[in-house]
């Protein structure tokens, strides 16, 4: 059995569909004979754009928060690499908040 990961991702909630849907197009959510699985909670993301950004919602020395998605989808290793460049080509930010887990086979 391929090792799998946790990948989560967090995204203004404008842009959460094209995220996720890049995400499956890449082979990321595949769970047995299902695609494009995921699950979303909402949240808020909260943030300084510093000297040198270039925010997408913001501007540069001002406090930020964004109502976002918290998106979780899991993927084999096979594909993760492809998973991750898929959403940071589609996701508005210029620095990509994720994190990537491996998970256990039981």
């Amino acid at each position: 059995m391929a090792l799998r990961y946790k990948l989560v991702v967090y995204v203004p909630l404008q842009h959460a569909d094209e995220v996720r849907q890049a995400i499956g197009e890449a082979g990321g959510g595949k769970i047995g004979n299902y695609s494009f699985c995921s699950f979303t909670s909402r949240g808020t993301g909260r943030f300084l754009p510093e000297q040198g950004a270039h925010p997408t919602i913001g501007t540069v020395g001002t406090f930020e928060q964004v109502e976002e998605e918290r998106i979780e989808i899991t993927c084999d290793s096979n594909v993760v690499g492809n998973v991750i460049a898929a959403l940071k080509h589609v996701h508005p930010y210029e620095e990509v908040a994720y994190d990537l887990y491996p998970l256990e086979n039981w």
